[in-house]
């Protein structure tokens, strides 16, 4: 009798403490009782063969950001270009951007040789990202992407397999999954890396064993050109040239999809040329033509291929354009 007591005093204990734990975390992941929860957890689970308790463990205390929300309806890419260019091509940034392309010189070599991207876009990528480390976020990423995950819907499928490969990559390395800070839309250190992608492209450049995207430059610098490298970067060929247009139909030239774009002789009878007569473009060379807005009006590039691969880290042609002038006059000093 005393034995069936006891045994049911164990049991009565065991499913107070699950029930217990479970309160808790309902209680601390604000997010624990959304619709999608369990879906994405088995989702996780089967995807990165995570336990439950890992999952649930690395959500414990998790917070929703209503601001996140609001940032992600007015982003930077919807001010005009001359807007957007001053965010990033200020000689603050340029003279830092100089401070770190002389401190890792050597580096920034070593990944041109190696990748075949030029260091210049390298610093074109750390300058716009983060102003060469200066503002590398400062959002919780669990939070930041749960937030996304459970709150916007139209993404929520991305921000969701983020989040769970945030949470394989923190309890691989054995970092608290709530010490990982970064930006609002769950980017991680100097080149902003998103969780998946630190593990898919990133490099332990340095060497160390570990491939530390928030701590370590050197890391940063072999991860970039590794990531636009195997996005199809073509070594020794040109990113693009200022273009004057003096035809009637700016429709007809402008690109609709940098993935497809067309020869130069054909753009160039509907009126596109360099501005700078010295250059000379193949008439079978294939490029696109985009239009940014400056202040006295639209402007022109001619750009080939690898301007597109700089699409590929963000979409935005005034992010791609902002990469590769502000690396270029850094490059250059």
């Amino acid at each position: 009798m005393l034995h069936k007591t006891l045994n049911n005093t164990v049991k009565f204990l065991s499913l107070s403490a699950s029930l217990f734990l479970s309160c808790n975390w309902a209680h601390a992941n604000e997010f624990y009782t959304h619709p999608n929860y369990m879906a994405f957890k088995q989702k996780a689970m089967t995807t990165y063969n995570l336990s439950g308790e890992q999952i649930d463990t690395a959500m414990s205390g998790a917070r929703n950001i209503p601001n996140i929300l609001n940032i992600m309806t007015r982003p930077g890419e919807s001010k005009p270009w001359y807007d957007y260019r001053s965010m990033f091509l200020a000689e603050g940034t340029i003279q830092r951007g100089v401070r770190f392309k002389n401190q890792y010189e050597d580096i920034l070599n070593r990944a041109e040789q190696q990748f075949g991207v030029p260091k210049a876009v390298i610093l074109g990528v750390l300058g716009v990202e983060t102003g060469y480390g200066a503002n590398k976020g400062s959002f919780v990423t669990r939070d930041a992407l749960a937030t996304l995950a459970f709150g916007y819907p139209r993404r929520a499928d991305y921000f969701s397999d983020e989040l769970a490969a945030l949470i394989a990559w923190t309890h691989k390395e054995g970092y608290p999954t709530n010490s990982i800070v970064g930006s609002y839309a769950g980017a991680i250190g100097y080149p902003q890396f998103m969780p998946s992608n630190i593990q898919k492209l990133g490099v332990d450049y340095d060497g160390n064993g570990h491939i530390d995207l928030r701590n370590s430059a050197v890391d940063a610098i072999g991860s970039i050109a590794n990531y636009l490298a195997k996005h199809g970067w073509e070594r020794d060929r040109p990113i693009g040239f200022p273009a004057r247009y003096l035809g009637n139909d700016p429709e007809s030239v402008i690109a609709k999809d940098l993935t497809l774009p067309r020869p130069y002789g054909e753009l160039k009878r509907l009126g596109i040329s360099p501005v700078n007569p010295l250059v000379k473009i193949d008439d079978l060379d294939l490029v696109n033509v985009i239009e940014l807005q400056d202040r006295s009006g639209p402007i022109y590039y001619i750009t080939y291929p690898n301007f597109q691969v700089i699409t590929t880290y963000n979409r935005s042609r005034m992010y791609a354009t902002a990469v590769w002038l502000l690396g270029t006059e850094v490059a250059s000093r």
